[in-house]
């Protein structure tokens, strides 16, 4: 049974120029609720923002506290920068009813940041802030258990739910086509 209909994949979700409506009718259809994960880059654009505000639950990507470590860590297209991303995103909470979540990729490059993004974090005021590291197949070392502990530490007085990955159940998926699925996921 689902409980969710979660727009994501390889692509960013709010490039679709139909994505409100896609929105409404997932959840007509389906009578669920909707999450949209985003990596946050089209948030500035008022015509997004009223298309996510359709949905549920926003996920908002957030991985860098400075312009320097968002280029090496996103590797954003040209015109895309940290301060346009968290306008967005400010703007999307000032706005919205709805629940917005903040995603963060913790990663060697940024583990040391912690502090600095549980600052923003703070800034913004989400209803959720999620802590990952990239636990399924990838060329990114996953950071342990022990260091996404250090860093969980770092936003536990925010008044959001804080989730970290590594306390995450983790359910037994077995993929239909396990060729395709290592196919999209592993880009070495």
């Amino acid at each position: 049974m689902a409980d969710w209909v979660t727009f994501s994949g390889m692509g960013e979700p709010t490039l679709a120029s139909n994505l409100g409506r896609a929105i409404e009718l997932a959840r007509e259809i389906l009578g669920l609720p909707v999450a949209v994960l985003t990596n946050s880059s089209l948030m500035t654009r008022r015509d997004v923002r009223q298309e996510l505000a359709r949905a549920d639950l926003v996920v908002a990507k957030l991985d860098a506290p400075n312009e320097e470590l968002f280029q090496r860590i996103n590797h954003p297209i040209a015109g895309i920068s940290l301060a346009e991303l968290l306008k967005g995103i400010r703007l999307f909470k000032s706005e919205h009813r709805g629940r917005l979540a903040l995603q963060l990729m913790f990663v060697e490059q940024n583990k040391d940041h912690a502090k600095e993004l549980a600052q923003l974090a703070t800034e913004i005021s989400p209803d959720e802030v999620q802590l990952n590291t990239p636990l399924r197949p990838c060329p990114v070392k996953p950071l342990s258990r022990e260091q996404m502990s250090r860093i969980k530490r770092e936003f536990e007085n925010l008044p959001a739910r804080i989730s970290m990955v590594y306390e995450a159940p983790r359910p037994e998926v077995t993929p239909l086509d396990l060729e395709q699925t290592l196919r999209r996921r592993i880009k070495l």
